[in-house]
């Protein structure tokens, strides 16, 4: 493909995302931030304390959505600043209550209430704009085409071109010509500069930045500390009922060879035949165990071919995409191994999905993973799932996770964890 015709594809298809995006702003957001503010207007009358957590989750899903467009549709990075709501939230009227306020504390939700308001006005025009630019020209090559002459009786105008003639007519097809070359230019900065306008309003400053990252750190240290020793009590039992069991067992089985070797040569035979089988599972054990903690394929060949081997043993087919101009550090790599391992299980067990595409690269000092999958959908992050620990996993390294999967599929895990390769 030439260079023109990818350039007008690529408007064209930054127009038709901005039509969809002026539909969601002005339907959507509007529509929310009115439910919004009945909600928040009714807290004082009861109602509000059963409607408010539910309007601002919907906010914050129609945030989210527009953070994921943003990172798909024009590599705009918006950070995800809620705080986390505490698991033992209780439930009935006074969980409501607490809930809310829980809510209305945190910075990002008058964030996203400011946005909603942005997002309706300012950033309904920027995109409008860019799906204008590339729809308004046909208006004016179809007036030239004839179409005029239905508008006989009274002027017709196209922008600033009056339209009562075939020579008009033309001069609005130029104009439209005008327009159509200037979408071509301007409809994707157009659609980047809606989404940097929503970063603006919905990033948190570097003060909150900050605090939320110590927060955040803090929150993921405790749960690194529980998580390796939880890890070391599996490696602890692992052993005592495998492999220490199996050794003990060879052990016994030795002494009684020593004492029949003279005595009894068949059995002794018999006692050494099974004494090497005990050896051989205790070995099999071992390197399961030593694989559970750190895959050797990992170590000794790096991500991209651990997570092919792991593709290589799924029941799915799975194609994987790696583009790593060198290794991050061995933490990190194990990070990442896990956290596409947890994903493709799940995929395998509750997607139903018959393809898996991973995708693996580094830009920008930041390793990037996607796992998409073509199943049902449905998958949600929270709630005690699998996805949840994942998303722990990788917060250890300051890194993040997003997921969308909308009823009927398909799936897609995002994972993003910072960092430098060697």
């Amino acid at each position: 493909m030439n260079r023109p015709t990818g350039r007008i594809r690529a408007a064209l298809l930054a127009a038709g995302r901005g039509l969809v995006l002026s539909f969601a702003s002005i339907v959507g957001s509007v529509t929310l931030f009115v439910l919004t503010v009945l909600a928040i207007a009714f807290i004082p009358l009861g109602i509000g304390l059963v409607t408010t957590p539910y309007t601002l989750t919907a906010v914050r899903k129609h945030a989210n959505r527009r953070r994921l467009l943003a990172a798909t549709w024009s590599d705009v990075r918006i950070p995800v600043p809620y705080r986390p709501l505490p698991e033992d939230v209780r439930s009935g009227f006074t969980g409501q209550v607490e809930r809310t306020t829980l809510m209305l504390k945190d910075p990002a939700t008058w964030r996203d209430i400011r946005w909603l308001l942005v997002d309706m006005t300012a950033g309904y025009a920027v995109v409008t704009l860019a799906a204008a630019l590339m729809i308004y020209p046909v208006e004016g090559l179809v007036l030239a085409a004839g179409l005029w002459r239905v508008f006989t009786d009274d002027r017709y105008w196209y922008a600033f071109v009056p339209v009562d003639s075939q020579a008009t007519a033309l001069a609005a097809a130029a104009v439209g010509v005008m327009f159509f070359a200037a979408g071509v230019a301007l409809s994707e900065r157009l659609l980047r500069a809606h989404f940097l306008l929503a970063r603006s309003v919905l990033a948190p400053t570097h003060e909150q930045e900050l605090a939320l990252r110590v927060d955040r750190l803090t929150e993921t240290r405790h749960e690194a500390v529980d998580t390796a020793a939880s890890e070391l009590r599996r490696i602890e039992r692992d052993l005592h009922d495998g492999a220490q069991a199996r050794l003990v067992a060879m052990g016994m089985n030795l002494g009684t060879i020593e004492a029949l070797i003279e005595k009894d040569p068949a059995q002794a035979k018999q006692l050494l035949a099974m004494a090497r089988a005990s050896s051989a599972e205790a070995l099999t054990e071992l390197r399961d165990l030593v694989r559970g903690i750190h895959p050797p394929v990992l170590a000794e060949r790096g991500l991209g071919d651990a997570v092919r081997a792991l593709a290589l043993r799924m029941p799915i087919p799975s194609e994987v995409e790696v583009d790593l101009g060198g290794r991050a550090e061995a933490p990190v790599e194990s990070a990442a191994y896990f956290a596409v391992s947890e994903t493709l299980t799940n995929a395998a067990k509750h997607s139903g999905a018959d393809r898996i595409w991973v995708d693996l690269h580094h830009a920008d000092g930041m390793l990037r993973i996607s796992v998409t999958d073509n199943g049902r959908g449905g998958a949600v992050a929270g709630g005690g799932s699998g996805l949840s620990g994942i998303e722990r996993r990788l917060g250890t390294f300051d890194g993040i996770m997003a997921v969308s999967s909308p009823a009927g599929g398909p799936t897609m895990v995002t994972m993003e964890i910072p960092c430098e390769l060697s």
